[in-house]
């Protein structure tokens, strides 16, 4: 009994000392939340600004490395740093006119990061990022999710420099690549043809050559096959709009504690701030452009420097070739006479801008899309919605598919908002050139999985494995490709790269309900033409009551699936009915409507049949659809996927 009743007693005492740490640990986060807010609420911000140091560059190269990094975006400073760590001879060259590290982070001005933030288990918790390895290594040297761009770019040559491996080479005015033929059928890179700043000339023959740059200039001029835009998806004259990137100062602490009072106080959820970030004010999309044909402002976006400035990601310019200097400069001209009437209209519209001044712009365009290019595997906006994992995964994403505007009557489209989802290796081995690694938000995603791809942290733990990666293949005497083939050579790769810091597990996440939904194979094939959006929710509506003037709006967006099928005019189908936007679609009326598209003669109570007959339409199809007089948007995808399916012959 004595023994009894002093467990008892060593057990009331654990458990109040537990109770008790529980507390204090409570306490003490919420002591430290409010600490944080009392300090963003003052605006305080003392960090110095940082001298930019001078990058050392090499006037001419060697005769030959191990690798030849092309590109100085962050893409391109992890690869080569994790080429150089892993022993392999590394020449990082850059063909702009750069005189930093850093691409669009720095030379763009593009200081606010897109982070891949883990699901937050725990309010008091702080957002865990998936990306780690070198694209944390960095992180922990800069302000936060947005940066002064002298630190960053510091941060970035610190990490290069300390690598003996790295020859870094500026401002070269060409980086041709030198390729012979190879008996699989695949051409074979040798190296780099450079044309140095000075004129001349120099061959640099390496054993792997690493795509970085924004545009995969490099695989394109190799004979890498590509998508241009959105021609993937029937459009290839559209891409997202480019954005020059203009500094405001005087955004003093004062300044800084009215926006926080302003944003994180109302229930936006889209809108915020931080001690370094500020997102919102979406009322600056009635901003009137003089050039209302090629410019439009949304909500801003701000990151903060260290001298009472910041910069924003704002102002969009449409129709901009990115290729044609002409046009680049066209973009150049048209932002620059837009902004001082958009600082005017902020100082009008938002009493805390009163003293803002615009202090400059980036020296280099937001380009967001160009190049897709064709890899060993394409990922899909179904990969991306539905979290889905990769055997040869090499890193992870997680941000919302963003897809900008197109033209300035474009609203922009958030497509779904993944938890979670793997970058596989196949996706930056491109197709008919070996010898080569494309990184970045060139790598092969259709265009709309790349709307959340493409942001930055993914692809510098693109670098980092596509580093690891060239190591690797020297180690066992393969080409990427075969590498890219095998399953036990990936898992060597994979292993290497957790060493390195990264975390690769594999992904076991929950379904999301929409991927347990009678109609889901007919939500994918929605999906892969665009013609779905579940927002920041995932949301699809599926259940949601569909109508006549929805149907005729799905079925002409579906035509990108295959053009010359569509041989009549599917306005035709709703010119007789009166409130074709509110009254129900019925199954009769939604295959009236795929027959006046495709000009096949019908009326509309012979149009199902006829769907049937020319196998356009499936008996299970019609089955799983519970009312025939009521169609739901569930309903209408799954004719469209009968449809996609009986024109072109693939699901």
């Amino acid at each position: 009994m004595a023994n009894s009743n002093r467990n008892n007693s060593t057990s009331k005492g654990w458990l109040w000392l537990m109770g008790t740490l529980i507390v204090l640990a409570v306490l003490a986060a919420a002591a430290s939340l409010y600490y944080q807010y009392k300090h963003l609420s003052h605006g305080e911000h003392s960090l110095k600004k940082q001298a930019i140091q001078e990058v050392k560059s090499v006037k001419k190269a060697k005769e030959a490395y191990d690798v030849i990094v092309v590109g100085t975006d962050p893409e391109g400073v992890a690869a080569a740093v994790s080429a150089a760590r892993n022993g392999l001879s590394t020449l990082l060259v850059d063909g702009r006119n750069r005189t930093m590290l850093g691409g669009l982070m720095t030379q763009g001005g593009l200081n606010t990061i897109d982070m891949n933030y883990a699901p937050k288990t725990n309010p008091l918790s702080k957002h865990e990022v998936f990306n780690k390895g070198f694209f944390s290594e960095w992180y922990s040297k800069i302000e936060g999710d947005s940066f002064d761009v002298n630190t960053a770019a510091n941060a970035f040559y610190d990490m290069v420099r300390a690598e003996k491996n790295i020859d870094i080479l500026l401002q070269t005015q060409k980086i041709d690549p030198i390729i012979e033929s190879s008996g699989s059928g695949n051409a074979k890179l040798q190296g780099a043809a450079l044309t140095l700043s000075d004129g001349t000339k120099q061959t640099v023959k390496a054993a792997s050559v690493i795509d970085a740059t924004q545009d995969a200039d490099f695989a394109a001029a190799a004979g890498v096959p590509f998508t241009f835009g959105r021609e993937d998806l029937g459009d290839p004259q559209s891409r997202m709009a480019v954005t020059l990137v203009f500094r405001l100062k005087n955004i003093t602490p004062e300044v800084w504690s009215l926006m926080a009072k302003r944003l994180n106080g109302d229930d936006d959820v889209n809108s915020g701030v931080n001690e370094v970030s500020v997102w919102g004010y979406k009322e600056m999309s009635n901003y009137p452009p003089l050039n209302k044909e090629r410019a439009k402002m949304r909500g801003l976006n701000m990151g903060r420097e260290n001298d009472n400035t910041v910069l924003v990601n704002s102002l969009q310019i449409f129709g901009v070739d990115t290729f044609n200097p002409k046009s680049v400069q066209d973009a150049f001209d048209i932002a620059n006479q837009e902004l001082p009437n958009v600082v005017a209209y902020m100082q009008k519209t938002f009493p805390e801008f009163a003293g803002v001044e615009l202090a400059g712009t980036a020296s280099e365009l937001y380009v967001r899309e160009t190049r897709h290019i064709q890899g060993e595997y394409r990922m899909n906006i179904v990969d991306v919605c539905t979290n889905g994992d990769q055997w040869d995964r090499i890193g992870f994403g997680s941000y919302p598919v963003d897809i900008q505007r197109v033209t300035p009557s474009d609203s922009g489209n958030v497509v779904c908002s993944p938890t979670q989802y793997a970058i596989p290796f196949r996706s930056i081995v491109p197709q008919k050139v070996d010898g080569l690694l494309v990184v970045g938000r060139a790598a092969s995603y259709d265009t709309l999985p790349h709307g959340s791809a493409r942001v930055m942290p993914t692809g510098m733990a693109e670098g980092e494995a596509a580093g690891a990666a060239a190591m690797l293949a020297k180690q066992e005497k393969m080409t990427f490709r075969q590498l890219a083939g095998s399953k036990e050579v990936i898992a060597k790769l994979q292993e290497h790269l957790i060493k390195q810091g990264m975390e690769l597990q594999p992904i076991s996440i929950k379904p999301q309900p929409f991927m347990e939904h009678k109609a889901y194979e007919g939500l994918k094939s929605a999906l892969m033409l665009g013609l779905a959006s579940g927002a920041y929710d995932n949301n699809f509506h599926l259940d949601d009551a569909a109508n006549p003037k929805r149907m005729v709006n799905l079925v002409s967006g579906a035509k990108k699936m295959k053009p010359d099928a569509w041989g009549g005019d599917v306005s035709q189908a709703i010119a007789n009915l009166q409130n074709a936007d509110k009254i129900p679609l019925t199954l009769e009326q939604a295959s009236y409507t795929i027959t006046q598209a495709l000009g096949l003669k019908a009326t509309s109570t012979e149009a199902q049949s006829k769907l049937m007959e020319n196998k356009l339409l499936t008996e299970m199809t019609v089955k799983l659809i519970a009312d025939k007089q009521k169609l739901t948007n569930a309903d209408t995808y799954l004719l469209i996927k009968d449809l996609k399916v009986g024109v072109t012959g693939k699901p």
